[in-house]
């Protein structure tokens, strides 16, 4: 059909309408659209019955699962780890932050001017005391040297002839042959030519020692820092960078601070004598450098941080202490004889403070609460609350409540520590450097297989 005939078509049954009313033209794709809709609808409620069915489901297996009580049942035994609390040594160290700093700094300076024309050493040199260093042109200073001692020579002369003179008119003053007041000046002439004489000794021996001062020698043992000058360079004495750096490496020392709590149990030790033993360990805190003992404590307490500066002297033989190094600081101050002691992994903390679960006679565990003293390293004394021979939990105790009852792992064939019946195991071993304000961050609690 051609577009004329379509057109006569429409306008045909265009008239057919009534006057006033609009021709609709059906839209083909309203069916589809509403199917759509109703897809929609359906897969909605789909998913809905699903989430239902699945939260039921997941509510149902839950209080399959759980039996009445909990996770943990009122009557479930639990197994534990336990270890016995034994008489032992506990020490009492003090972990600081400490800096290396030499006995003996020295900047090697020239104490005269003049043209600088060797150099006896070499960048990080290790030099003894008196060792050669530099040499500065002595030439300007000998030749002075020379000028003052023909002058010395001069005076002494004139010295010798007024003293020879003095003798003679003391004689002719005697036989009044001359006045006597020629014979008294004459002694005056005498002591002026003398100190004339002490006046160019002076000045023979500055020179001399100006040229002293040209061969600079090493004023202490240590370690020669880099170059700071060269051969050839015009040296002055009022330069305040110097030509080298010299360390004293051996003995070194490490300077820290203390609370000022701590000095009731320092200080009268250090004035009585006692050695006061301090190790450096390295920045990671793992690899112990030196052993030294406590050599000088300051004289005042720093207001701004409440601690007082301590220093401590090591042989450093092996020189694992570099100057300016910072270490880790650990300070015995006392040992603890004869307390009680029960691994740190033992103790709890809550609401009442530090607690333990005490394995009684009938394997249930109760909580004790205890007064800690100092730690060291895994094994922390107990100032009350507990006695020689308790039975404490070191594993397992976050499953634990007051009253529940236990079996230790070891027994019956199960692997751990054996404790027995008497709860006389031995103690863990300390481990060496720990400090008494330190707390075992790590849990060696492993939770048993289920039972």
């Amino acid at each position: 059909m051609d577009e004329r005939t379509r057109r006569t078509d429409e306008g045909l049954r265009d008239q057919d309408l009534a006057p006033g009313a609009r021709r609709v033209i059906p839209d083909p794709f309203k069916p589809w659209v509403k199917a759509r809709s109703r897809l929609r609808i359906g897969v909605g409620l789909i998913v809905l019955l699903l989430i239902a069915f699945g939260i039921y489901e997941t509510a149902r297996w839950v209080r399959t699962a759980t039996p009445p009580g909990g996770r943990f049942p009122q009557g479930a035994v639990q197994t534990v780890g336990a270890s016995a609390a034994a008489l032992g040594d506990v020490r009492v160290i003090l972990n600081e932050l400490g800096t290396v700093t030499p006995l003996a700094t020295v900047t090697v300076q020239t104490q005269i001017n003049g043209q600088l024309t060797e150099v006896g050493f070499t960048e990080g040199q290790l030099v003894k005391k008196g060792d050669f260093l530099a040499q500065i042109d002595p030439r300007p200073y000998e030749y002075l040297k020379e000028q003052y001692e023909g002058q010395l020579a001069r005076d002494q002369g004139l010295l010798a002839q007024a003293q020879m003179d003095r003798k003679r008119y003391e004689t002719l003053a005697q036989q009044n042959s001359i006045a006597r007041q020629q014979a008294e000046d004459q002694v005056f002439v005498v002591q002026q030519y003398a100190g004339a004489v002490k006046q160019d000794q002076g000045l023979v021996d500055a020179q001399a020692l100006n040229i002293s001062y040209c061969r600079i020698l090493s004023p202490i043992t240590g370690r020669v820092g880099l170059r700071l000058v060269d051969p050839g360079n015009y040296v002055q004495a009022t330069s305040s960078t110097g030509m080298a750096v010299i360390t004293q490496l051996q003995p070194i020392s490490v300077v820290f601070s203390v609370p000022e709590d701590e000095l009731p149990d320092i200080a009268p030790q250090f004035a009585a004598g006692t050695p006061l033993l301090v190790t450096a360990y390295d920045r990671s805190n793992l690899r112990q450098l030196a052993v030294g003992k406590v050599s000088a404590i300051d004289n005042q307490i720093d207001t701004t941080t409440g601690t007082v500066k301590v220093r401590a002297q090591f042989d450093n033989e092996s020189n694992t202490l570099f100057p300016n190094q910072f270490v880790n600081v650990r300070l015995l101050v006392k040992t603890l004889q004869n307390v009680v002691t029960v691994p740190t992994s033992a103790i709890q903390r809550g609401a009442p403070g530090a607690y333990v679960y005490v394995i009684n006679a009938d394997n249930t565990v109760s909580v004790r609460q205890v007064s800690m003293g100092p730690v060291d390293g895994d094994v922390t004394a107990i100032n009350s609350g507990l006695s020689a021979g308790d039975r404490v939990v070191t594993d397992g105790t976050d499953r634990l409540r007051d009253g529940l009852k236990v079996t230790i792992a070891g027994e019956g064939g199960e692997p751990g520590t054996p404790v027995g019946a008497s709860g006389a195991a031995p103690g863990p071993v300390p481990s060496r450097g720990q400090s008494s304000g330190q707390r075992s961050g790590r849990s060696q609690n492993q939770p048993p297989p289920r039972q």
